[in-house]
């Protein structure tokens, strides 16, 4: 067979597209909304997101840059994690544009804004699962020779949490039916999940 493809990071990776982002994947989407300390809404989707502990549970995501989101995080210490849909794809997507300070992305992707139970920060209330969120830790990432990066790892523990009722099936929630969507590489791949992909396997012992 022959040799796996082989690079080093630092040195490029030879490929029309970088492979790193297609192999860790598909990645579940942070799509976060904030408000400034006037009160501004802002909403944006970040592709490096997931969960990290259960109790309490702390959600955490990646900030390439000094953007909206994570100046109004330090400026509030709140942020609401909404949960990006195959039904909300194209208003996730909107979302994302590089737009004024002053644009509410709400409104730009025709979705609506509504009040959060313990935190400041909006809702989405079209997506079916929402968590409003404290931040626990605001973490500057820095590389294997200590140098800075430009990325911000954003943590915060989920103090409620949103369902949708129809999402919750013999008291279990069913991830399938939410239609939740996954980034995938490349400039535009995403992938989305059903019934279809489930397969089930027991811990060995239980």
């Amino acid at each position: 067979m022959p040799a796996k493809y082989f690079y080093q990071p630092g040195q490029g990776h030879g490929l029309a597209h970088d492979p790193f982002n297609a192999i860790v994947g598909p990645r579940p989407i942070g799509w976060i909304s904030t408000s400034d300390a006037a009160g501004r809404h802002n909403l944006a989707p970040y592709s490096f997101f997931n969960a990290f502990n259960y109790t309490p549970p702390i959600i955490g995501f990646a900030s390439i840059g000094r953007k909206d989101t994570l100046r109004h995080i330090e400026a509030t210490g709140e942020f609401v994690w909404n949960l990006a849909t195959r039904p909300l794809a194209e208003a996730m997507n909107t979302s994302s544009a590089a737009v004024p300070a002053d644009i509410d992305e709400f409104t730009l992707a025709g979705l609506t804004a509504v009040p959060s139970r313990r935190v400041r920060a909006p809702r989405v209330e079209e997506s079916p699962v929402n968590f409003e969120c404290r931040l626990s830790q605001l973490l500057r990432l820095q590389g294997a020779n200590g140098d800075p990066l430009e990325t911000w790892l954003i943590l915060g523990e989920v103090v409620a949490v949103h369902i949708a009722p129809h999402l919750i099936i013999d008291g279990s929630y069913d991830t399938a039916a939410a239609e939740p969507i996954l980034r995938g590489g490349g400039p535009a791949d995403y992938f989305d999940i059903g019934p279809a992909q489930r397969f089930r396997m027991s811990r060995p012992g239980t």
